[in-house]
């Protein structure tokens, strides 16, 4: 009986527990009812703290904290009433089993709740805070300056200031260019990487103002910084309201202010006053003691400019190894000085300077800057931005001739037009370097062009100035000029690069007028003659690249005209008299089809530059006419159809050469010679004065052989030679013969003087090395189409190089040769200073060089370029198997072009790798069996395409050791 009794009360136990559990799992455990209630206290306490820090550290930056937070929000508001219910019971002692459970209840669940927030509002604390700390310093790139004492002395100064609670607010001014924001930039990458002694910072904020700000684009720039939202119908005082709160919010920020022109209001702003709110903390930059003074700084930096030491070694870091070349150094330290220590100035005028190895260009821009630049401006602005200050659209490849004709350029009457030039050329390689200026489409050298956005200011600033007033209606394609915009007011017009089909067939004043630039119109065929009789003031016209084929009377009524631009209209065939335009400088009829200069021509005493290149149908020039031009520096008339010959070889009548020696002031001079003139002795003495010349010397008319060059450049896909280029280096002296038998004894200044020879089909190539002897001055040699196996004299080698400063070599259609060997073997050739080595359709070709003639490296060598040898096996070869070369041949080798080689199997020996190789170019290679490098240099290699990687992948092997 009692074993019965204590399994039924077992089981009665059992089944109370059950039913207790499942009645507090549906009501609540009255038994844990206090032990909730105190937790949900507690709890709910911690979550409203976490509510206000979560709040304070939002930024919009995480999704979800506006939702978590009305929902802390509404969760506080239910369990407030139920709170006072139960302590109203507590002090009632009433409520009873029933109110027990049911308090439980609602305990638990408001406690489940609560912790489930809880959860949520630590995940989006931890994500607040993660990102806080990631955007605390934005990093901002900008040069070192920790080998610049001075700078470096500021930083430390600075970064003790901020550690200094007394200090809330710190200047940093000085001038114009002299390193404010460099040094700012420095201190914010530190705080970047800040250690546990710097200040902590929360948050680091970067403005600069510059000298017109607006404040609503300020207070953007802040609240985009700290992720607030900003509206476009938000006012400046609501925005101002809300970053105040907001930054209020900051345990410790820090507000950098960069290029400060006038005293700011921090309340309109929305910035803490630092002297009322110890957690902000302000540096700002300025030119100015005086905004210091209005902003109330409690410390304030001078930076001063750099000493001798510092400013020359930041001169030599941004102009490089150029500034210490022999006879360089000295003319840029004397640059540096006239920078006055300000880094700005050394920064554009030591990158402007990098790479430029010509003493002459040196010495110009020290000219230039004793000249022009002062010492105590702010910074190089005015240097850099005055040249904007005119018609901004002449930035064309007539721009120095513009310069010259519009008064532009700083010159007097004695000035050569040498130094104009390089002065032109060196106001646009200063835009250049400034990123002012581009390169012309196509990566033409000798045209600039204009960022679409700077013309746009450009052209804001020339058509705002009273004074100066131009009107741009250049590139929209306009058919007809629009009559109603030419005022009296104007100095300057464009309508260039247009479509227009006439001008207006009537006079329009425009007597202040100095520009007229209608070039590249291609439909325009008719100058009326009443038009040009409004721009009496006119001192540039610019009609070249249009349709028309005479210029009006009208045109002699241009009394203050300079310069007449009339390149490639190619259907001109005739001018006016210009006997009355005396004023004019520069007159250009290149690819026109004038068949005899116009009259008058010879009372232009003031003429400087007198273009005739490609005049096909010139078949007339005067005698007596050039040699009265007194002031012509420049003359211009290669491929054109008239040749120049001596007196004694032509019809009376014609002009000679004789008559160009009268010219004391030529300085270029670019001509066609008939064959019969040679040699060159006879005119040699005169021509002497030149500076630059480019003489071409033909025994047939000269279309031949400039097809067959032609040819050359089409084939090699680059220029096969250095064809002149007027771009301010008159050190430039080319002779091109052609088709002559140079069998005779050769002598002339001119050969020996030359800079670049070209030589195509002419016979007697070795007796012209012989009897000449050392080219000291060549740079570029071109030898084609010729059957010449070259040959030692008497069968010994030259014993010195009769090409020492030898840079580039162009070999084409030389039809016995087997080695460029055969070449180094006559002349002596070294090679030292070799950059450039083009081979084109030379079918006996078997390899380049053999690298027994060498005992150096070819150090300087850049570019190989072989093309369309059929017999070529090798580029350079060890016959002997023995060389004191050390490898590899070429080490600096950046380029190799490849073209249509069917026998070249190999690019180098096993020992050689290239690790400047940055291009190569291979077309047709079928049977190319190797290609040798370093692994790391072929891992950087970037693919035009996956045709050519595929294709030549498996050439690769890396080098061999044995």
């Amino acid at each position: 009986m009692e074993c019965v009794i204590a399994c039924l009360s077992s089981a009665v136990s059992s089944f109370s527990e059950h039913l207790c559990g499942l009645i507090c799992s549906k009501v609540g455990n009255p038994f844990t009812f206090k032990s909730n209630y105190s937790h949900l206290q507690q709890e709910l306490q911690r979550l409203n703290d976490l509510k206000s820090t979560v709040e304070r550290d939002h930024d919009e930056s995480v999704p979800g904290v506006n939702d978590w937070s009305r929902n802390v929000e509404e969760t506080g508001c239910k369990v407030r009433p139920m709170q006072a219910k139960i302590e109203a019971n507590k002090e009632r002692c009433c409520g009873g089993f029933k109110n027990l459970f049911l308090q439980s209840r609602e305990v638990a669940k408001a406690l489940k709740e609560v912790r489930r927030l809880e959860v949520r509002g630590n995940c989006l604390a931890n994500l607040l805070a993660a990102n806080r700390q990631a955007r605390a310093v934005e990093l901002m790139p900008v040069e070192s300056i920790d080998h610049q004492p001075a700078a470096s002395k500021n930083l430390a100064t600075i970064m003790n200031l901020l550690n200094d609670d007394a200090v809330r607010t710190i200047g940093v001014w000085g001038k114009g260019g002299i390193g404010k924001t460099t040094l700012v930039k420095n201190l914010n990458n530190m705080l970047k990487d800040a250690s546990s002694t710097t200040p902590p910072f929360s948050f680091v904020i970067w403005i600069t103002l510059s000298r017109d700000w607006d404040l609503k684009s300020i207070q953007t720039q802040i609240a985009r910084r700290l992720n607030m939202k900003v509206n476009t119908e938000d006012s400046t005082e609501s925005l101002a309201a809300r970053l105040c709160e907001r930054l209020k919010r900051e345990e410790k920020f820090l507000l950098l202010l960069d290029d400060v022109w006038k005293e700011i209001d921090l309340d309109a702003l929305g910035i803490p006053r630092p002297e009322d709110h110890a957690a902000c903390k302000i540096i700002l930059t300025t030119r100015f003691l005086d905004v210091c003074r209005g902003m109330k700084t409690d410390k304030e930096i001078a930076i001063h400019v750099l000493n001798d030491d510092e400013a020359w070694k930041l001169f030599c870091k941004n102009a490089g190894e150029a500034a210490i070349l022999e006879g360089v150094e000295t003319v840029a330290r004397a640059i540096t000085k006239e920078c006055g220590g300000l880094p700005l100035a050394i920064n554009v005028m030591g990158t402007s300077m990098r790479k430029k190895t010509s003493k002459h260009l040196w010495e110009y821009a020290l000219k230039e800057l004793q000249r022009s630049v002062p010492h105590n401006i702010y910074g190089v602005e005015d240097r850099v931005y005055k040249p904007l200050k005119w018609s901004y659209d002449s930035l064309q490849g007539e721009l120095v001739q513009c310069w010259l004709a519009e008064g532009l350029l700083d010159v007097d009457e004695q000035q050569s037009y040498e130094d104009i030039y390089k002065s032109g050329v060196a106001l646009v390689e200063n835009l250049q370097d400034c990123c002012l200026l581009e390169n012309g489409d196509g990566g033409r050298s000798r045209t600039v062009k204009i960022h679409d956005v700077v013309r746009d200011v450009a052209i804001w600033i020339a058509s705002s100035d009273d004074k100066c007033k131009s009107l741009v209606q250049s590139g929209i394609g306009l058919s007809k000029i629009p009559e109603s915009k030419l005022t009296e007011s104007l100095k300057r017009i464009s309508f260039m690069d247009n479509e227009l089909t006439a001008l207006p067939d009537r006079q329009i004043a425009c007597p202040g007028a100095s520009t007229l630039l209608v070039q590249n119109n291609r439909p325009l065929e008719i100058v009326p003659e009443e038009f040009l009789l409004g721009f009496q003031s006119l001192r540039v016209l610019n009609l070249s690249e249009t349709r028309i084929q005479r210029l009006p009377l009208s045109l002699i009524h241009l009394g203050e005209l300079r310069a007449l631009l009339l390149s490639k209209c190619v259907r001109l065939n005739e001018l006016p008299p210009v006997g009355r335009l005396s004023k004019l400088q520069v007159l250009d009829c290149s690819y026109t089809n004038i068949k005899e200069l116009p009259a008058g021509l010879e009372q232009l005493s003031n003429l400087r530059e007198l273009n005739l290149s490609c005049t096909d149908g010139l078949k007339i020039f005067r005698a007596g006419l050039v040699s009265r031009l007194s002031s012509l520096e420049i003359l211009d008339m290669r491929d054109s159809s008239y040749r120049w010959c001596l007196k004694t070889e032509t019809n009376e009548g014609k002009a000679t050469l004789e008559e160009l020696g009268c010219l004391e002031r030529l300085i270029g001079l670019m001509v066609d010679l008939t064959g019969s003139t040679y040699p060159f002795s006879e005119y040699a003495p005169w021509m002497k004065r030149l500076k630059s010349f480019r003489i071409s010397v033909s025994g047939v008319p000269c279309y031949v052989w400039t097809d067959q060059l032609f040819f050359m450049k089409e084939v090699s896909g680059v220029p096969f030679m250095n064809s002149f280029k007027n771009d301010g280096n008159f050190e430039e002296r080319e002779v091109l013969l052609s088709r002559l038998d140079l069998s005779g004894k050769l002598s002339g200044w001119l050969l020996t003087y030359a800079t670049i020879l070209v030589l195509e089909s002419c016979k007697g190539l070795n007796n012209l090395f012989d009897s000449v002897g050392v080219f000291v001055y060549l740079k570029s040699l071109s030898i084609s189409s010729s059957n010449v196996r070259f040959r030692p004299q008497g069968g010994c080698c030259a014993p010195n190089d009769l090409l020492p400063n030898l840079e580039e070599l162009y070999l084409s259609s030389l039809y016995c040769l087997e080695s460029i060997s055969e070449l180094v073997g006559t002349l002596g050739l070294k090679f030292s200073r070799l950059k450039v080595m083009k081979v084109l359709v030379c079918q006996k070709l078997k390899y380049l060089l053999s690298c027994d003639n060498f005992t150096q490296p070819l150090e300087k060598l850049e570019i190989i370029d072989l093309q369309m040898c059929e017999d070529m096996n090798d580029m350079f070869i060890h016959s002997s198997g023995q060389t004191s070369m050390s490898c590899p041949v070429a080490p600096n080798l950046r380029e190799i072009h490849l073209k249509r080689l069917p026998k070249l199997k190999t690019l180098s020996r096993q020992e050689e790798t290239w690790q400047h190789l940055e291009h190569i170019y291979v077309e047709d290679a079928n049977t190319l069996k190797e290609i040798r490098g370093d692994m790391e240099w072929w891992k950087q290699l970037e693919w035009d395409d996956d045709v050519t990687s595929s294709t030549l992948q498996p050439l690769f092997k890396g080098p061999s050791y044995y």
